[in-house]
């Protein structure tokens, strides 16, 4: 008889045993490996790390440019990066347990700037002058997120987000990318000192002729933006030659020029004790969110109808940076199904909605699908393990704290640049020969940099939208959603 028979009545072997990675994240069912998804993690991060290195800068200095202060607070610097840090483990664990994708969440760069450069110095107006300090207005903000998280997540859950989402113009929506990567190449520049204010064309062009200066500060800020310019070309050049980390790359080699040439010096008070920023997490970060002090405000009326705003721009602006990014990511590595839907979308929305309310618990700001996710999948990541992976590379960047604050904004600042010009290829996408569309698409880009603000673009765009149609004759195209926000935003404006 041959070995090769098989008996009719006999008993079936047993199934061969699933390994713990297959079982969790059904590797062979999206055509993939543990190897492939380990390398695609990886990818992921050394693309990704760049936003937790400038977020720490960016908010200390939103939080000190908001009391009027001489120089960011180190304490909320260091706070800073642990808490995006451990948020960034937090998302990406929840995209990779919940929703089984492989996206990775962290502090986005255009939430972040939103809410150190809008909602502080927001929060700073408010109050009367000289009343409150650099960690109340970070402690305020973060409060601000939470309750976006919040709002973030009872949409979600319910389905409203969606309804919404849905009901904001196309043409919006797509100009929102663009205008967001026009805010944050505005500042980057402004960080890395190339571009000024100017009393004549209020922004204009350092004057490079005064590298010799007699003034140290002035060379200091002409030294400064050479720097970033040159760390602007170099992540550009190693970008477009498809070297993974080409951003990461850029920071540290701008960051080893500015100590070499003296543009920068050790901070004071600076301390290789990781102690000391574990410590700084849990006295300023850690649950720090602070409502009460809004309360403490004049016109109540007024703060309410401010605070709300605020809130609602960041939702709205996070809801579709989040979903712009997963569904562009996933219809170009066709992680579709027959009906152009992306698989696990709902439960990939819960988790971005989940991390960002948890994001703000830690002391950060929001957190996001970040684009950097498709370098991750462009590998061949189709899996919760690619962002598995991923966070387990964060956890390990928590021993690299004591060294964050010697990152000056010089190295950052073209990171921004650079993203921003990342953001632009959207606008090709929006749709001009239609005016009723075209005028709020374009306020959408143009007003978000011009006025250093995420939501006064948003605004523009809505109400400019709403009052073109009805002024034509085409209230019907209206949504419920648009008219809603655009309302809250008008009411904004004059309480």
């Amino acid at each position: 008889m041959s070995a090769q028979t098989t008996y009719k009545n006999a008993t079936p072997a047993p199934p061969t045993p699933k390994g713990l990675a297959e079982r969790l994240f059904r590797l062979s069912e999206h055509r993939t490996t543990v190897r492939v998804e380990v390398l695609a993690g990886l990818t992921t991060f050394f693309a990704s790390v760049f936003t937790v290195l400038a977020m720490p800068g960016m908010m200390a200095g939103g939080a000190a440019a908001a009391v009027g202060a001489d120089a960011p607070n180190l304490g909320i610097a260091n706070a800073v990066y642990i808490a995006v840090v451990l948020s960034s483990v937090l998302g990406s664990l929840l995209m990779a347990v919940l929703a089984n994708l492989p996206f990775v969440q962290a502090p986005g760069m255009g939430l972040g700037s939103y809410l150190a450069f809008t909602v502080m110095p927001a929060i700073g107006l408010l109050a009367a002058p000289d009343t409150l300090t650099d960690v109340q207005v970070f402690q305020m903000s973060v409060a601000l997120v939470f309750l976006s998280g919040s709002l973030f997540v009872l949409l979600s859950a319910t389905g409203l987000r969606e309804r919404i989402i849905n009901g904001i113009p196309r043409n919006i929506k797509v100009a929102l990318g663009s205008g967001i990567g026009l805010f944050i190449t505005l500042l980057g520049l402004r960080q890395a000192g190339i571009t000024v204010a100017s009393p004549s064309t209020f922004v204009t062009l350092v004057n490079f002729s005064s590298w010799n200066h007699d003034d140290a500060a002035v060379r200091t800020q002409v030294l400064g933006a050479v720097l970033a310019i040159v760390g602007f070309l170099l992540m550009a050049v190693l970008y477009a030659r498809k070297v993974k980390g080409a951003i990461l790359i850029g920071i540290l080699v701008t960051t080893v020029l500015a100590f070499v040439t003296g543009h920068s010096a050790l901070p004071q008070h600076f301390s290789f004790d990781v102690g000391q920023q574990w410590s700084d997490f849990g006295r300023y970060a850690l649950f720090g969110l602070d409502f009460g002090t809004f309360g403490s405000f004049g016109n109540l009326g007024h703060v309410l109808t401010v605070v709300l705003a605020m809130v609602l721009a960041h939702t709205l602006v996070n809801a579709l940076d989040s979903l712009g990014t997963i569904f562009g990511i996933a219809s170009a590595a066709r992680m579709v199904d027959e009906d152009g839907k992306v698989v696990g979308l709902e439960k990939g929305l819960l988790a971005d909605a989940i991390g960002t309310a948890g994001a703000a618990l830690l002391g950060s700001s929001s957190t996001a699908t970040v684009v950097s996710s498709a370098s991750g999948i462009k590998e061949g990541g189709r899996t919760g393990l690619t962002a598995l992976v991923t966070a387990g590379m964060f956890v390990v960047a928590l021993v690299a704290a004591p060294f964050i604050p010697l990152i000056p904004l010089v190295a950052t600042a073209p990171a921004l640049m650079l993203v921003g010009c990342l953001m632009m290829p959207q606008v090709k996408d929006v749709d001009f020969s239609d005016m009723t569309e075209a005028v709020p698409a374009f306020l959408a880009i143009a007003v978000m940099p011009l006025t250093f603000s995420i939501a006064n673009g948003i605004a523009f765009a809505l109400i400019s939208y709403a009052v073109l149609k009805l002024a034509t004759g085409r209230w019907r195209e209206i949504s419920w959603p648009a008219a809603v926000i655009g309302a809250l935003f008008v009411l904004q404006f004059l309480v």
